[in-house]
């Protein structure tokens, strides 16, 4: 069901640890020379090509790429009532957290009318991917309208893939999620051809239409599989993104107290995202791991999608490790550096406060992964596949750009006026000097 890696007695320095944990079989490069003719593909032909993509990729020519209002409309009025208000707890909670994000402008002064002020702009347009394929996720609608609100963006574009199921728009819950937030510009999308349209933006059906179908945004966020991976990495400099997302990781560093029943849980709730979806379970008790192999048989048994959970946890991906001690499995999850990483330990907030990589920290028995993809009020768009080491997950800082703002008067600039002609010759740019020495004529 799931393999095991003993690490007990052996002294690995991070990047031998890095060498033997679990890790999903992905590539990228190869992807990215499959989407590649992709992506000129939708750049020279516009809607043309998007349509004959999603003929191609998801079973359905889409009638309206880009989804009529009535249909969001309709899509809200017909949604569970139990589901909206789920729905509107999590962009509640959601906004709460992110508008605490928002940085406060910078202001400092160097000396008398000599000032360095930072703001934070946002950016003009930004292009939102929420996956479709095995799961619908409203959810990732919240997670990414809501920081781009809360940070300021004007414009707003939502594009997933069409269904053929539901008349070739995005799921209808996809749709009444948009229409809860506000957002009317939606597009029945998906792949790499998705994030070829909202990079390059799109023309009409033919290249002779000149209509323009979607105007090309200044930043992509949003997960995929690794074709929209790929495609993100291709765009990259065209526009910003937010990661290269990757397989869904959960970690789970537990101790003795940790109580198998949860832990087992908690790997098949990541494992139901697809059978590359990677679940490793870190822990120093030899009893937790074998109490958590033998429950897992009957937990994915019971599960509705046991058949791909069953082979995400047999996967190169997923493992229960041993490790001596809590120390030990803190310098595993730290050399993992997960998309999530539950501590179920003793005293686990202070071993929380210890962990230097992941995407998101979870804290003792009651903040289930599952909290922070619905209700947490976090973001559930995370770096994967050891992306935590240097990327953090979406939040209002994703959609805004730092700009400095420098006010010197001419008694502020005289002050260091040699220094900067001083520093200027020695670069042997001696334009740079005489741009201050003009200021001061005698």
């Amino acid at each position: 069901m799931i393999s095991r890696i003993d690490l007990r007695g052996r002294d690995l320095d991070r990047r031998a640890l890095t060498a033997v944990l679990p890790r999903p079989e992905l590539d990228v490069a190869g992807a990215a020379e499959q989407v590649a003719p992709l992506l000129a593909d939708v750049r020279h032909r516009g809607a043309a090509a998007l349509r004959e993509l999603g003929e191609r990729f998801d079973g359905v020519r889409p009638e309206h790429l880009r989804v009529p209002a009535e249909r969001i409309a309709q899509a809200l009025e017909s949604l569970d009532p139990l589901v909206r208000a789920a729905l509107e707890e999590s962009i509640r909670r959601a906004r709460l957290v992110h508008a605490a994000q928002v940085p406060a402008e910078l202001s400092t002064d160097l000396g008398a009318g000599a000032q360095v002020r930072q703001r934070w702009l946002p950016v003009r347009r930004v292009g939102l991917y929420v996956p479709g394929g095995l799961a619908v996720y409203p959810s990732s609608v919240v997670m990414n309208v809501v920081p781009a609100q809360e940070a300021g963006v004007r414009s707003l574009v939502v594009t997933s893939p069409p269904q053929a199921e539901h008349g070739g728009s995005p799921h209808p819950t996809i749709l009444a999620a948009c229409a809860l937030l506000g957002v009317d510009e939606v597009y029945a999308v998906g792949g790499a051809q998705a994030i070829a349209m909202l990079a390059y933006g799109a023309q009409g059906e033919t290249e002779a239409d000149g209509e323009t179908l979607c105007e090309p945004v200044d930043v992509v966020t949003g997960p995929g599989n690794q074709y929209v991976t790929a495609a993100k990495r291709l765009v990259r400099g065209v526009v910003g993104i937010d990661s290269e997302a990757g397989p869904t990781e959960i970690a789970v560093l537990a101790d003795g107290t940790a109580d198998p029943a949860h832990v087992a849980a908690d790997l098949v709730s990541q494992a139901e995202h697809g059978p590359t979806s990677a679940s490793v379970l870190v822990t120093s008790s030899l009893e937790l791991a074998e109490a958590v192999e033998a429950l897992l048989p009957t937990v994915v048994a019971g599960t509705r999608h046991s058949e791909r959970v069953a082979t995400a946890l047999a996967g190169p991906q997923s493992a229960v490790v041993l490790v001596d001690d809590v120390d030990q499995g803190l310098a595993v999850v730290n050399a993992y550096g997960a998309e999530h990483l539950e501590v179920q330990t003793a005293d686990a907030r202070a071993v929380a406060d210890r962990v230097t990589s992941a995407g998101a920290i979870f804290v003792g028995p009651f903040a289930p992964v599952s909290l922070g993809d619905y209700m947490a009020g976090s973001n559930h768009v995370l770096p994967t596949g050891g992306c935590a080491h240097f990327s953090s997950g979406l939040g209002v800082h994703s959609f805004l750009r730092p700009v400095q703002i420098i006010d010197y008067d001419d008694v502020a600039l005289a002050e260091v006026a040699d220094r900067v002609v001083a520093l200027a010759e020695d670069e042997d740019l001696p334009a740079h000097g005489e741009a201050v020495r003009v200021r001061f004529p005698g």
